[in-house]
């Protein structure tokens, strides 16, 4: 049988890719290699995607994130979903979906997966959903066809909701917003007008030996996540988990490898533990939120009440952290918006590696902060995060090139700065000393 990274790890063997993961993470091969085998560490590199560059997504590894992309039937071309890719990768996205519900899709992301360096990711139930004529036409042929041609593309994972049951959806009946999952939906759709179980998990030995075959990552999909606060941490969201965490067994033993993806809208004392939660019923597999957001009053913000969530949530455990940006509920984002969640997202997964206490991981915070209070202007945008942005905002009041030496900017002006005020304390103490000692 085909081998892949899980496969190859379990034998003993550390493969190119593991090898890349260790330079990476500044981890051992041998490290890496039995947090694969493990499954607490996924590689998705599909043997087809030629231009990918190996990263780790596991506890052990840096807080990764994850930046949506991808057309829809109103807007969007593959130029534009190419500059989104280029906008998303150049500051920072670890891995990107293309998430395509318009037209050329085939052609938009065969042109994604030859540009991406990142592992690339999809939700195949678009593409089955958009070829046949309606959702009753839709056959289990069809669905495995989409993948396996998704899967001869290259792309490196795929959501399959594949724990959404039959008996899960009634309960779902006490939601404010039921089913918000596009992939969820569908699929309970499918249910009642076929009185069928879910076609997903009915036939998930085959998506076994179709993932085994291409070195495809399972990305088991909470198609039952909830949609607001009122509905976090509800029945039916626990029971999809369950039946998710017997799923990450059997892929496992067909040697695939899994991540869990995770809520999309959760109040804040009920973050840890959905994260430990996850851990404990998906046996340690790596989880991937959307988010969470930890308030729903705040469209065109929610790139912020999101990246609240998905900091705390790296703190406790997530591995990877899916965007969202300020048009989550809107709008499909341009790239402009896949920048602001790509940055808010940085921020987060950073700020979960400082909490963790990852070694070398505050060292960019103590540089920066070393060259703000020495005024070296130019080495606070050479670290900053989104360095254009921050010469932009320093050079809107004080753009010439003598302020970039200057001990000050315009929030305080000379006579006020304090970082200023403090070094004139610290030479006249020590200058004090000096002469006390002199004495």
């Amino acid at each position: 049988m085909p081998e892949t990274q899980l496969t190859s790890a379990t034998q003993g063997h550390i493969t190119p890719a593991m090898q890349r993961v260790a330079e990476r993470e500044g981890l051992a091969p041998e490290l890496i290699r039995q947090e694969v085998a493990a499954g607490r560490l996924i590689i998705p590199a599909n043997i087809h995607h030629a231009a990918l560059d190996p990263l780790g997504i596991g506890t052990v590894a840096t807080v990764k994130i994850n930046a949506n992309l991808g057309n829809s039937a109103v807007t969007s071309s593959i130029e534009e979903e190419l500059e989104k890719l280029h906008m998303a990768v150049h500051h920072g996205a670890d891995t990107v979906m293309d998430l395509s519900t318009g037209g050329q899709l085939d052609e938009t992301r065969e042109a994604m997966i030859q540009a991406s360096p990142v592992p690339l990711g999809t939700v195949p139930i678009y593409q089955a959903v958009a070829e046949v004529p309606s959702l009753e036409q839709l056959t289990v042929d069809k669905l495995l066809e989409v993948i396996e041609r998704q899967a001869q593309q290259g792309v490196d994972y795929m959501t399959i909701h594949a724990g959404v049951l039959q008996e899960h959806v009634p309960l779902t009946k006490h939601r404010l917003t039921g089913i918000v999952s596009r992939g969820g939906a569908l699929l309970a759709h499918w249910m009642v007008i076929h009185h069928r179980q879910n076609p997903l998990y009915e036939q998930f030995d085959e998506l076994i030996r179709i993932f085994r075959a291409h070195d495809v990552t399972f990305s088991l999909g909470d198609g039952l996540r909830p949609g607001c606060l009122h509905d976090a941490s509800d029945e039916a969201q626990f029971a999809e988990l369950k039946t998710l965490g017997e799923l990450t067994r059997r892929a496992w033993a067909g040697g695939v490898p899994v991540m869990i993806e995770g809520p999309g809208h959760v109040p804040m004392d009920q973050l840890e533990m959905n994260v430990r939660k996850q851990q404990e019923v998906c046996h340690g597999a790596p989880f991937y939120t959307l988010g969470p957001l930890v308030t729903d009053i705040a469209p065109g913000y929610d790139h912020i009440t999101s990246a609240i969530g998905a900091a705390m949530v790296g703190w406790y455990g997530a591995s990877l952290l899916c965007y969202v940006t300020p048009k989550e509920h809107l709008g499909l984002p341009n790239a402009e918006d896949v920048k602001q969640g790509v940055i808010a997202y940085k921020i987060a997964a950073h700020a979960a590696d400082v909490a963790r206490g990852r070694k070398g991981a505050r060292d960019r915070d103590d540089a920066l902060s070393r060259a703000r209070f020495a005024f070296d202007w130019n080495e606070q945008f050479r670290l900053a995060l989104d360095p254009e942005t921050a010469r932009r905002m320093h050079d809107e009041t004080l753009a010439e090139d003598v302020y970039k030496t200057a001990a000050f900017c315009s929030m305080c002006g000379p006579k006020f700065c304090s970082m200023r005020v403090t070094q004139q304390v610290t030479h006249a103490v020590e200058r004090d000393a000096s002469i006390v000692v002199g004495k």
